[in-house]
């Protein structure tokens, strides 16, 4: 009796072990079966809205927009057909060119990717919201002293995004600006003249080059 007492005991102790991993185990699968429930009751939960136009409240340039749209408008579209806000242009419609960046809590967003619906609770500026008291911006008087425009269609997204660049970083190089713009497209070819306007609003001296090319 003895010698089988400690074999008893290692049985009752594996027998125990297993028993407790088992338990443990399915603890664990339940607690995640739950958690995965709750999430999928979460999203049941939530608000279906549409196709219909539903409200849809806007703050643009300091000012509340309130508006009836479906949920698929877009907030460019509903800057330019709902609301008297024409700044932000389309071009590309696939935020390829830039031109209708606009800056949601300073940040520039091309709004022709952003539902309107989406954009709600956010603070959003347009080119229209730059100027104050009837003048112009830094910016906007920078790209008309470097005659960084011609037929001025792409301008706004340009602005913005300068505009956006400036206020993260006050003091930009040329390489700066150009990464900051590589977003936006100008088809007039205005580049060079877009870099020495947004150094001009930063400040900073930047010297105007002009290659002569000599053809034999």
């Amino acid at each position: 009796m003895k010698h089988s007492e400690p074999e008893t005991l290692g049985a009752h102790s594996r027998r125990t072990f297993l028993k407790s991993l088992g338990t443990v185990a399915a603890t664990t699968a339940t607690a995640r079966v739950n958690a995965v429930a709750a999430e999928l009751e979460k999203v049941n939960a939530e608000k279906v809205v549409g196709p219909n136009a539903v409200p849809v409240t806007l703050k643009v340039n300091g000012e509340k927009l309130k508006l009836m749209l479906e949920p698929r408008v877009t907030l460019l579209d509903a800057l330019r057909n709902y609301s008297s806000h024409t700044g932000p242009k389309e071009g590309c419609d696939r935020a390829s060119c830039g031109a209708c960046t606009v800056l949601i809590n300073d940040l520039p967003v091309y709004s022709c990717q952003k539902l309107a619906i989406e954009a709600q609770g956010v603070e959003i500026t347009t080119v229209e919201g730059l100027a104050r008291d009837g003048r112009l911006n830094k910016v906007q008087q920078a790209f008309i002293e470097k005659d960084a425009l011609q037929c001025g269609y792409c301008t706004p997204g340009f602005v913005m995004s300068v505009t956006a660049l400036l206020k993260r970083n006050p003091h930009p190089t040329a390489d700066d600006v150009k990464h900051a713009c590589a977003g936006n497209l100008c088809r007039c070819g205005c580049h060079p003249h877009i870099v020495q306007a947004a150094l001009k609003a930063a400040g900073v001296e930047h010297s105007s080059k002009t290659e002569v090319v000599n053809h034999a």
